[in-house]
């Protein structure tokens, strides 16, 4: 493949559409593969979805450029061969290069950088960090690195976004050498998401800069970064995905003891204990019912008294992690919502706005609830102590521009 590349298509079901020098991007995690073809003018993608990896009803879900959906199933399930397949689809768009999310590059990486033997051995390493995601995203090099071995590849870590932190911010206050031996600190993650909001925040504002942006990625997975002038300076996730916010199926933050309380009252190991903090608890856990918000709110509005309450402790919970991460930063512009949740659901927003009261924080109702659906724009008022924003995220196509950064094409 060569670079240059210009790839047309025209059909009945679609105008003319254009990839050209085109990036892929890959998110290989433990049971999926997510995968976006983007141009290199970012206005053409060619997206899918490889779910229910390791199962027998594994399958490729593909939307193509004409924005006709396809489904290939995947007999056995295995992430080599779902690779393989996702490779042979996209083969004939001729990309110039791949990017990789990976979850973890540990205190070594904060930045995007091209995959070479060193890199590759220490995103393996890094599993002990991240054992779930970590060699699952090194499948995913190493497939691409057996189909097309002059390929450039670029690997973009979750956590390099925070490695600009203070120390006052990512340490935790433990014995030094469980620091400088072990490196046990804060990383944070979701790092690719609140970059490409808080970028995109600062291009849309008439705020004079720098901007401080309080960003709240709310899904399944849910973080909140400040991010001064581009760059984090806190964020709720720590060593794990599991501290900060509750999320749909994870606790967020508990007291540190519980482990031993449980160990000691219950008997449960620390397997266990693990397994419930992330998987069967937050919003699943509150209510009884669902990791999915839409789920809970709607038992609520039941009367439900469960789903009522984990609404209520979910936005709490946020609302007071922004309150204390506006502390991080020098000058606070305003809030970015992004993320399943916070895109979509206006009431929620509405929520952890009310929680955080003290601030001066003034919002028009109406423009909030248009807010849906992929819409971006504000939701403050003209007298509002801040700025409140509702941007999509594109973690995609952030991927990929840091991909073609550390290459020199862009």
């Amino acid at each position: 493949m060569s670079a240059g590349v210009t790839t047309t298509f025209d059909d009945k079901n679609s105008e003319t559409s254009t990839l050209t020098n085109p990036t892929l991007v890959l998110n290989c995690g433990s049971s999926s593969i997510k995968y976006a073809l983007i141009s290199d003018d970012e206005s053409t993608r060619i997206t899918g979805l490889a779910e229910n990896l390791g199962l027998d009803t594994a399958r490729i879900k593909h939307t193509a450029l004409n924005g006709e959906k396809l489904e290939i199933a995947i007999p056995g399930g295995r992430h080599e061969l779902a690779l393989q397949k996702i490779l042979a689809l996209l083969e004939q768009y001729h990309f110039i290069a791949v990017g990789h999310r990976v979850v973890h590059g540990g205190r070594e990486y904060s930045a995007a950088v091209r995959v070479d033997d060193h890199v590759l051995q220490e995103v393996k390493r890094l599993k002990v960090l991240a054992p779930l995601h970590n060699p699952a995203n090194a499948l995913g090099i190493e497939a691409v690195q057996a189909i097309y071995p002059d390929i450039p590849q670029v690997v973009v870590f979750d956590t390099a976004f925070h490695q600009t932190m203070p120390p006052v911010a990512f340490r935790y206050p433990l014995p030094k050498a469980l620091y400088s031996e072990h490196k046990i600190r804060r990383y944070g993650f979701h790092g690719t998401s609140h970059a490409y909001v808080s970028e995109r925040a600062s291009q849309i504002t008439s705020a004079k800069g720098p901007h401080g942006w309080l960003t709240a990625h709310l899904g399944n997975g849910c973080s909140a970064t400040a991010v001064y002038d581009g760059k984090s300076l806190d964020t709720s996730m720590g060593l794990t995905p599991l501290e900060g916010l509750m999320m749909g199926t994870r606790s967020g933050d508990v007291d540190p003891s519980l482990h031993i309380h449980l160990k000691r009252q219950l008997g449960m190991s620390l397997e266990e204990i693990d397994k419930m903090l992330n998987n069967e608890s937050g919003l699943l856990g509150i209510s009884g019912l669902s990791n999915d918000l839409r789920t809970v709110e709607q038992a609520a509005n039941e009367g439900h008294a469960d789903a009522m309450l984990a609404i209520e402790m979910f936005a709490y919970r946020v609302g007071k992690y922004l309150a204390s991460l506006s502390c991080a930063l020098p000058e606070l512009t305003g809030i970015v919502f992004t993320g399943g949740i916070g895109e979509n659901s206006a009431t929620t927003r509405a929520r952890i706005l009310n929680v955080m009261r003290h601030f001066g924080i003034k919002f028009d109702a109406d423009k909030n609830k248009a807010l849906v659906g992929g819409a971006e724009g504000s939701l403050h008022t003209d007298d509002s102590s801040i700025e409140l924003w509702v941007i999509p995220t594109d973690e995609e196509c952030r991927i990929a521009q840091e991909t073609r950064q550390a290459l020199g094409l862009k």
